[in-house]
């Protein structure tokens, strides 16, 4: 984990942000979203303070410490890293469901699959990565597309990539366990066929079964990190995330993905982000939000 510039204490600025069980000041503040850009790239705004105060509150309190002062010293020390993953943890926005932006599976489902379909029947290799997978909601979505054109996906070389910062989100979608309000979007068909039912005290549990979770591995990775994979992926499915960076960020992340691309690959990004900085020229629009590598004049 890359550690942020912390300034030191007695240059701090006593100017209170908020007080309420616990005092935050501006220079508490500004330390904290320091080390969240520096770790995650996140940029987080003066505006968002009350944000930030909410969610670290509750690890305040399981800690037992009296302020911020004293958490800011705690995730910035050597014995801290664990409470500065945890921290960084409270701080990501983890907002998915199944299905997400449907447009999307509807052209993986219609435009991509059906020459990759051929290319894996053939024997050739099919990848997918959803780049900040959250629970697993998204990656699941997409092998679900994947079995509903073939459905003896398993059989073949066809595998999705699921990566997030947050362990906690890796955890999840590596149990692959979630509630009946949250499968509304998977149709009936689907979850009967791919999800084995149980019940538990808050209700009824839908468990991604063998053949699904066979198809998407879940790992830990930070986005504006290293990323050690080598192959090239087919389509890469990055949403609702380069919001959170800001525009230098969001320009690098979109140039390292060109590169991860095979030709005439396909970029799913959110509702509201657009390619931005110079990939712009190594993408063209393929529909909302959905881009494809552009082909070089070699034909490559």
């Amino acid at each position: 984990m890359t550690r942020a510039p912390i300034s030191a204490i007695d240059n701090r600025q006593e100017s209170t942000a908020i007080t309420a069980e616990f005092v935050m000041t501006d220079a508490d503040f500004r330390q904290i979203a320091e080390m969240l850009h520096a770790d995650a790239g996140i940029h987080v705004p003066r505006g968002k303070a009350a944000l930030v105060y909410s969610r670290l509150a509750k690890r305040l309190r399981a800690l037992g410490l009296k302020s911020f002062r004293d958490y800011c010293e705690l995730v910035g020390s050597k014995s801290g890293v664990s409470e500065r993953q945890q921290m960084l943890a409270a701080l990501t926005t983890n907002v998915t469901r199944f299905f997400r932006e449907p447009h999307h599976f509807e052209h993986l489902r219609k435009e991509v699959l059906p020459p990759l379909v051929e290319t894996a029947r053939r024997g050739g290799r099919v990848r997918f990565w959803s780049a900040a997978c959250s629970n697993g909601a998204e990656p699941y979505s997409i092998a679900l597309t994947v079995l509903s054109v073939l459905p003896d996906a398993a059989n073949y070389d066809i595998k999705i990539l699921a990566t997030d910062i947050d362990p906690n989100m890796i955890a999840d979608g590596t149990a692959g366990a979630y509630g009946d309000s949250l499968m509304q979007p998977v149709p009936p068909d689907q979850r009967l066929r791919w999800f084995t039912a149980t019940r538990n005290e808050s209700g009824k549990v839908w468990t991604a079964g063998d053949v699904l979770r066979s198809l998407v591995a879940f790992r830990e990775l930070n986005l504006i990190g290293t990323w050690p994979m080598r192959g090239k992926f087919d389509a890469i499915f990055c949403r609702n995330v380069v919001i959170y960076f800001e525009e230098a960020t969001q320009a690098r992340l979109w140039s390292r993905f060109a590169p991860q691309l095979m030709p005439r690959g396909r970029l799913y990004i959110g509702h509201s982000e657009r390619i931005s900085g110079p990939a712009a020229a190594l993408f063209e629009s393929e529909g909302i939000t959905t881009y494809r590598l552009r082909q070089r004049e070699n034909g490559k």
